[in-house]
């Protein structure tokens, strides 16, 4: 690898670290990178190298911020879990095009929500849903994130916001928690099947955990108000990114 692609990977890192952990859509930065650099048989899994090393160190930071919500994760590990692996195989055998453009409406009218009803997301409440329906909900969840990963961070804070009844910051923690418990299986599968580039992957992951930590910090540091712009930023240059090209 050169020197100029590595340090191109070290900065995709660092921007993708920081929007994932407070927000999502990083993937998006990184992946055109890493179709660039190691191509695109392999981009999809290479970035789960990414995605483990940032979450990991966000996951850390949450917990000594004491803001990870474990009564409310614990249920949910085993159906994204699943998920993740259900969707990760699939994306070993076809293209996640088509499903990037459909979430790419889904991240809108995510953004549009934050806007208009800005309070659904800024308080906490109780659970909107129940059992069997929430486990159902994340699996599918899981399945999209072991898919493309692109964007999985706002459908988690869909879930974990507005339907769990967690706020911004405990929503970020949780959210930070589940994709670090899903990514070890869908790297595995995705290295299995010869889709992983190791040494881009750890390169990026750099990137990735600087950004991740500086993110979790501001996070607790600043409060939910913050994030909200954060999210709504991110998600519309994420679902431009999705729709247009």
């Amino acid at each position: 690898m050169s020197t100029a692609n590595a340090l191109l990977l070290l900065f995709a890192g660092i921007a993708a670290g920081f929007v994932n952990t407070v927000a999502g859509g990083g993937s998006v930065i990184t992946l055109p990178v890493l179709v660039e650099i190691v191509g695109a048989s392999v981009a999809n899994g290479t970035n789960r190298v990414a995605i483990l090393m940032e979450n990991a160190v966000a996951a850390a930071s949450f917990h000594r911020g004491k803001k990870v919500p474990w009564r409310f994760v614990g249920p949910l590990l085993v159906p994204i879990i699943l998920g993740a692996g259900a969707g990760a195989w699939v994306a070993t055998l076809l293209t996640a095009e088509t499903m990037k453009r459909v979430f790419g409406l889904v991240i809108v009218l995510v953004a549009l929500s934050m806007l208009v009803r800005p309070s659904r997301w800024m308080q906490e409440g109780e659970p909107r849903i129940r059992e069997p329906w929430r486990s159902l909900a994340f699996f599918g969840i899981g399945f999209y994130g072991g898919f493309v990963q692109a964007g999985v961070g706002f459908l988690l804070l869909v879930g974990l916001v507005l339907v769990e009844g967690l706020g911004l910051i405990r929503g970020n923690a949780a959210k930070v928690v589940l994709i670090l418990a899903y990514t070890p299986l869908s790297l595995i599968l995705f290295a299995r099947a010869g889709q992983v580039d190791w040494a881009a992957g750890a390169t990026l992951g750099v990137g990735s955990m600087t950004g991740a930590l500086i993110a979790s910090r501001l996070a607790i540091r600043k409060g939910a108000g913050w994030i909200r712009w954060v999210v709504i930023g991110a998600a519309m240059a994420a679902a431009a990114r999705m729709l247009l090209t």
